[in-house]
């Protein structure tokens, strides 16, 4: 390991002037004096440079280094003698670090490492890192005495520098944009591909390099083939947490979707799921992130394990880390109680710290899972009315979609519904056509109708940005516009603006939601109940566009007639077989899809009866299913014997 002074820096930086060139890393022998030494040993060249390091973000300035006359010259650093450092001067690696992540602005860093006399190379590339992270614009750097020799030195020592040093110096350099086709850069990496070539690098530092490349060159880069030849031939069973999430991070950037590496992929999985239990938030949630970009859906274990183990972390992810955690759930289809109520718990009482993308994530997570979460529903209702302003449109509607999708109104919904009109009128322009058509959709699923805004939905223009724009006019889409539509002319009759054109207007279809295992069942009760088939029709469409699960049609008297006749029907039953998919999950509520369908069937005319999976789903013959059927269905009809 490397050691690094900075004293005579500040002196030499605030004059301009040059410097000497010398053993800056405490391990090589001092020069001597120009005169000779007294001990009478050889003298030694001296290098005379003035060396400026000159960053800006939108473009990249060399290092340039350049000749001056003798005579302004100072030592790189202090009296290192024989290389031996004095307790005294040195700081412990570990009250660096401790230190350094404590500041917050290069400034800071800067000030910092001006009171440290000595530090290694690690403790250097660290700071560096450091800078990479808080650094905000490119002032402080060029100003920077204390930058220009921490650059100096990792560029004229470079083969002195320890693997990690030299690795994390090279990291923070490209992420702090200095000039790739400099001097500075061209060393470290030279130094960084002979060390390669050697077989010198860990997988730390294997993966510490190839990140490096590929903020540098990208995929393409023919050092990272190296690099990944080199790691396929590591035994990952001997790596640690950081070592696995290194690997993880490194082919997520380099190998797509991983299929060129699986067999790596494979191996590093397999160990990853024996120190599941060990990972913190920040790599938990790291490497369930590679997963979804590298399609891991075969390590089914592994993605169980680190769900289970995600339970205990909630509190403690950052909302970038639970982002990543949730998308993760959402793609491998994950679904947990206990994190569930985790989320419960943590959620309301942190929500208004939290930035929107992690809110929206969260609404969407309990959305897309049918997660009826009141608590967490109304806390982000709360925080949606009186701070939407701070949200793209994006993010609004990913927080109110659920509210219809669940079919659940907050306490605060007058407040909640208030302030979307008033978004809309301000930032409607700014809305994606398909986002405000899910958005409008998921209000009158609640029963909240957007008539203000109806007109400019149903104006043909704005059906063309539908249809120009992915997945355009595809049967989900005109399922929403017609029902739209139909919520305009039966639940509004007041509204008096355009309406849908019958082109766009098609029949719902039944889809998912149908539990054809539970209709089959009824089925087979009616028909005990019934003695005939003719009695009754199954997925009926209806001139409503609606499809009706079982339809009855009953006389004026109540008698039940064949359900093809037309002529004397006097009522008609729609039997709605409410299976587990038309519920919240782990709940007797009813979605917003079907309780929206349900309510216009009534407004139809229709008399809907429910029967829910969860009063049938005990009924184990024929003759406790009839008897169930005729009291739901003909609680009335003395004539039948139930």
């Amino acid at each position: 390991m490397a050691l690094i002074s900075l004293r005579g820096w500040r002196f030499c930086a605030s004059r301009c002037a040059g410097m000497t060139l010398s053993k800056s890393f405490m391990g090589g022998q001092r020069k001597a004096p120009r005169g000779g030494s007294p001990g009478g040993s050889t003298r030694m060249p001296r290098a005379r440079v003035k060396c400026q390091y000159v960053l800006c973000r939108n473009s990249h300035v060399p290092v340039r280094i350049q000749s001056v006359p003798a005579g302004e010259t100072v030592p790189l650093c202090g009296d290192a003698g024989n290389g031996r450092v004095p307790d005294d001067r040195w700081m412990d690696e570990q009250v660096f670090f401790g230190k350094l992540k404590g500041l917050d602005t290069s400034r800071e860093v800067f000030e910092f490492l001006s009171s440290v006399e000595m530090m290694s190379d690690t403790m250097a590339s660290a700071a560096l890192q450091r800078i990479s992270e808080v650094e905000v614009d490119d002032r402080g750097l060029k100003d920077s005495d204390v930058f220009r020799a921490l650059c100096f030195q990792f560029e004229y020592e470079s083969s002195k520098l320890s693997n990690t040093g030299l690795l994390s110096a090279l990291q923070a350099l490209i992420k702090l944009r200095v000039d790739p086709r400099g001097s500075l850069i061209a060393k470290l990496l030279s130094e960084g591909q002979e060390r390669l070539g050697k077989g010198q690098l860990t997988t730390q530092n294997l993966c510490d390099f190839g990140e490096a490349l590929l903020e540098l060159e990208g995929p393409a880069s023919v050092i990272l083939e190296q690099i990944l030849s080199h790691l396929q031939e590591k035994d990952i069973a001997k790596c640690g947490p950081s070592e696995l999430v290194a690997v993880y991070r490194m082919l997520q950037r380099s190998a797509g979707e991983g299929k060129q590496y699986q067999d790596l992929l494979n191996r590093v999985n397999h160990v990853t799921l024996s120190v599941a239990s060990q990972l913190s938030p920040r790599f938990l949630s790291t490497v369930l992130n590679s997963l979804v970009v590298l399609r891991q859906t075969q390590a089914v274990s592994l993605v169980i394990a680190l769900c289970k183990h995600s339970v205990k972390h909630v509190p403690y992810f950052t909302d970038h880390e639970l982002v990543s955690v949730l998308e993760a759930f959402l793609y491998f289809g994950h679904r947990q109680q206990v994190f569930t109520e985790a989320l419960e718990m943590h959620i309301p009482k942190s929500l208004r710290a939290m930035r929107p993308e992690a809110i929206s994530t969260v609404m969407k997570y309990c959305c897309q899972k049918r997660i009826l979460s009141k608590p967490i529903l109304d806390a982000v209702a709360e925080v949606l009315s009186s701070g939407a302003d701070g949200f793209t449109t994006e993010q609004i509607a990913e927080c109110l979609m659920p509210f219809g999708t669940l079919n659940y109104l907050p306490p605060s919904a007058p407040l909640l519904f208030g302030k979307l009109e008033g978004v809309l009128r301000t930032r409607f322009g700014q809305f994606r056509p398909h986002t405000l058509l899910n958005l409008l959709h998921s209000c009158v699923l609640v029963q909240r109708y957007p008539v203000n805004f109806l007109a400019k939905i149903f104006n043909p223009y704005f059906l063309q940005q539908l249809q120009a724009q992915p997945p355009g006019l595809d049967r989900f889409v005109t399922s929403q516009l017609t029902q739209l539509f139909l919520t305009a002319t039966l639940e509004c009759p007041f509204y008096e603006g355009p309406k849908l054109l019958p082109k766009y207007q098609v029949k719902f279809q039944p889809g998912s939601s149908l539990d054809v295992h539970l209709l089959n069942r009824v089925k087979t009760g009616l028909l005990y109940l019934l003695k005939k088939r003719i009695y009754f029709a199954s997925e009926v469409s209806t001139p409503y566009f609606y499809t009706v699960d079982i339809e009855i049609k009953l006389d004026e008297e109540g008698f039940v007639l064949p359900a093809a006749q037309c002529e004397e029907v006097h009522r008609r039953l729609a039997l709605c077989i409410d299976g587990q998919n038309r519920f919240c999950i782990n709940s007797h509520h009813l979605l917003g899809e079907e309780a929206i369908k349900q309510r216009h069937l009534k407004l139809l005319g229709y008399e809907v009866v429910q029967i829910p999976f969860f009063e049938i789903e005990t009924l184990n013959n024929c003759r406790k299913m009839a008897k169930y059927l005729c009291k739901k269905i003909f609680p009335h009809a003395y004539g039948l014997r139930c």
